[in-house]
């Protein structure tokens, strides 16, 4: 009886792993983009964001339409995917000369559809707000909501600088008014905050205001002072550099020693199930955690970030991203999606002993494809470029093991005996 319920219970963990769908958010200060060197940052991009497949890219520091183009074309829409961004709007908040940078999002339409999109006008930037449905299979009559708002918080330290960030804040909160109180939100941006101490940070998470925010990384109110103290290494975000000598000026330097960006989520989040936050996902995107006061591609700050990917971050921007994932419990409906058997075939059978031969269509080139176990862990992720596939499973324990990526419809099941 015992192994029946265990039987079971594995089952119904499978269920709610594949149940769910994933959406990946990123945000990212792309530091005057494209003016700052080097020239090729768009192909830099391109690889990091090949490294993580986010859904939503929200970005700042954006200069104009052309190079707003540019990302999508040549960074997001590479090889085979499905990108498509919100207009690119000019800043209206300063008609000063140095006030031509601009925040844009973009997003995976196989996922999401832009509703509709605003402009928040305050003192120093553009606050820009973004409203998708989630693209479920009901989603006609029975739509689910995420607003998502981008922004880039007055910089630098002292009292002044802190109260135009707090006046941007207060804009952002008088906006949450006019939305439902139940509403799904998600703000992200460069904040520039050094302390959690500071107005503007307690403005956002303050419980008083109609839809409450939540910071995923201090859910507890443990988080104090992350300027430059060694202790929140893993969660700083600038500097990548030691200094802008080597890109002609452009961005700070000092090392890896603040927490500027940031995602925040509105409370529902938390524990809904139509849009849910998933736990522990949020990362400062390429930080392992060991790079205090350093560069963020030294060799010395090894870890599960590579040293490939913290080379690219190093010349891209002297911020890094941040991410994090959320989930849905309601059936995504993926129109572009083909077939499994069209997309993925095995070449001696789906039961196997030591090594698994797939065939994959070149549809799924530039996707990352995964195995899990029953319970939905992850043993093997690798990105397709190639038609044919060998991978050795000796290290797998006999069992029941699933393919997936987010062009199959469902995930693929195959046999180790």
């Amino acid at each position: 009886m015992a192994r029946k319920y265990l039987f079971i219970l594995a089952f119904f963990n499978i269920y709610i792993a594949f149940g769910q769908t994933t959406i990946k958010t990123m945000f990212y200060n792309l530091l005057n983009y494209p003016t700052a060197p080097p020239q090729n940052r768009n192909l830099i991009l391109k690889e990091i964001l090949n490294s993580y497949e986010p859904d939503i890219f929200m970005v700042c520091e954006l200069e104009n339409a052309t190079s707003a183009n540019d990302i999508l074309i040549n960074s997001l829409n590479d090889i085979n995917k499905n990108y498509s961004k919100a207009q690119f709007i000019t800043n209206q908040s300063d008609t000063s000369v140095n006030s031509s940078l601009q925040q844009l999002i973009y997003f995976n339409t196989d996922f999401l559809i832009l509703d509709s999109q605003t402009t928040i006008l305050t003192n120093i930037r553009d606050i820009n707000r973004y409203s998708f449905i989630l693209k479920t299979s009901d989603y006609l009559t029975n739509p689910i909501y995420l607003h998502t708002f981008v922004t880039h918080l007055k910089a630098s330290q002292g009292a002044f600088n802190e109260s135009l960030r707090l006046q941007m804040v207060n804009l952002f909160v008088n906006e949450l008014n006019t939305l439902p109180p139940n509403s799904y939100v998600m703000f992200a941006g460069d904040f520039n905050f050094y302390t959690s101490n500071e107005n503007g940070y307690l403005q956002l998470l303050n419980t008083s205001n109609t839809i409450i925010m939540r910071d995923p990384l201090n859910l507890n109110n443990t988080l104090q002072s992350w300027h430059n103290n060694n202790n929140w290494s893993n969660i700083h975000t600038q500097s990548t550099r030691i200094s802008s000598s080597d890109f002609n000026g452009f961005g700070a330097g000092g090392g890896l020693d603040d927490r500027f960006d940031f995602i925040l989520l509105s409370e529902n989040i938390m524990n809904s199930s139509d849009i849910n936050y998933a736990t522990n996902s949020y990362k400062s995107y390429g930080n392992n955690g060991n790079c205090f006061n350093s560069r963020i591609n030294n060799s010395n700050c090894n870890g599960n970030f590579n040293q490939n990917l913290r080379n690219n971050l190093y010349l891209m921007s002297d911020h890094l991203p941040v991410v994090l994932e959320l989930e849905t419990s309601r059936t995504l409906s993926l129109p572009n999606s083909l077939t499994n058997t069209k997309l993925i075939s095995f070449v001696n059978g789906n039961i196997i002993k030591d090594n698994l031969f797939l065939l994959t269509d070149k549809n799924l080139f530039g996707f990352t494809l995964n195995i899990y176990n029953i319970l939905g862990q992850t043993l093997y992720s690798t990105k397709l470029n190639s038609s044919k596939l060998s991978i050795n499973t000796s290290s797998f324990p006999k069992g029941v093991y699933y393919i997936k990526t987010k062009k199959l419809k469902t995930p693929i099941k195959f046999l180790k005996i």
